[in-house]
């Protein structure tokens, strides 16, 4: 393991590493730096294993590699810059890759999502947080959290109560925050509304306890795995549609009796994101939270508009994450968030492909890395 306090400098740590799309993450040693002013230096506890890294893995969104992936993570700070002020060390920390400055415009406005400041990451001139034998690594979405550590900004992390399990906390990191979020603040789900969600993985099924949190009437589960049921129902559905055996749009447009107030859309494909659409009722809203891979596109009957029918992006909830995951936590702890069981297993690092691939098979929620 790598050194700590200190003497760090650059220290040696183990990391999954992508070197090349479509081909198996290789575990290596990368080195780390020391935090700067505003850097914190996080010890990594657990961190799930999402189908946004996937997407990375298999190209269908472009990122400079080599890279150490990962971002849905939870851990123990073990040091902090000279001008840190939001965490200290010893504290447990949700990460969230949407890190913001804090006084741009989004920033300003109350949408911290949607930040795209530079400045929470290093200068071109100064050294890397990430190298490997003297060379710089990319940081992947502001975390790279398949490692033993990662060196963040701190307003990429949030302090939270010690007495959270921090296998579950990691969720919250970013499948939860998503999909909770885009129920709660993207769309604003309001009590005795109906709402459909295509795709019960774990954004799908955190969009399901959103809505049930928020007061949903009736929440219609979507999925091509029909032993998805049970599990959807625990996270609050009412209903189950197992797509392989029907059309689930014409499902939905019955039982509703012509159409849900909101549709979410938790797989990333363009035919889902339509289908989505066409389950509104009219004044309905369809929130695509999965990433459609670059080129594909997504057509909508125009006639549709006139009937006030939106459909709009969801980007990691709209969250504001300093308040709402530590929320979060408190609904987990009170037992309304379900996080228990959407863990299907708990692997090592050097089992990160095997969780891979386990998610390609499809029927699993979350696979999440334990660090000693």
């Amino acid at each position: 393991n790598a050194r700590r306090g200190e003497t760090w400098g650059d220290a040696d740590m183990k990391a999954a590493v992508l070197r090349e799309v479509g081909k198996p993450l290789q575990i290596e040693d990368v080195q780390i730096n020391k935090p700067g002013p505003r850097e914190v230096l996080v010890r990594t506890k657990a961190a799930g294993l999402c189908h946004s890294d996937l997407h990375f893995m298999e190209g269908s969104y472009p990122h400079p590699l080599p890279a150490v992936l990962g971002h849905e993570s939870a851990g123990v700070v073990e040091a902090v810059g000279s001008e840190v002020r939001t965490v200290k060390p010893g504290d447990h920390v949700i990460t969230c890759l949407s890190a913001y400055c804090g006084h741009c415009e989004s920033c300003l406005t109350g949408r911290l999502s949607l930040c795209v400041s530079p400045e929470t990451k290093r200068d071109s001139g100064d050294e890397p947080r990430l190298t490997q034998n003297g060379a710089p690594l990319p940081q992947f979405l502001n975390l790279s959290s398949f490692a033993e550590y990662m060196l963040i900004h701190e307003h990429a992390c949030v302090s939270i109560r010690k007495d959270m399990p921090l296998d579950r906390a990691a969720l919250i990191g970013c499948s939860v925050m998503t999909g909770v979020g885009a129920a709660i603040h993207t769309s604003g789900v309001r009590p005795g509304e109906t709402v459909a969600v295509i795709g019960c993985g774990g954004v799908g099924l955190s969009a399901i306890n959103g809505a049930a949190i928020a007061g949903a009437g009736r929440i219609i589960a979507v999925d091509m795995f029909g032993s998805k049921d049970n599990l959807a129902r625990e996270f609050g559905a009412t209903d189950f549609i197992d797509a392989s055996k029907t059309d689930a749009v014409k499902e939905v447009l019955e039982m509703t009796r012509g159409g849900v107030h909101h549709a979410f859309e938790a797989i990333g494909l363009s035919k889902t994101a339509e289908q989505a659409f066409n389950m509104l009722r009219r004044g309905g809203t369809a929130n695509i939270i999965g990433m459609i891979p670059i080129g594909q596109n997504v057509t909508l009957p125009g006639a549709a508009f006139l009937g006030e029918k939106r459909i709009q992006g969801s980007l990691m909830g709209s969250n504001r994450f300093p308040v709402d995951m530590p929320r979060l936590v408190d609904f987990y702890m009170s037992g309304k968030l379900k996080l228990d069981e959407m863990i299907s297993q708990r692997i090592r690092l050097d089992q990160v492909n095997e969780g891979f691939a386990d998610m390609k098979k499809g029927g699993l929620a979350r696979s999440v890395i334990v660090f000693d």
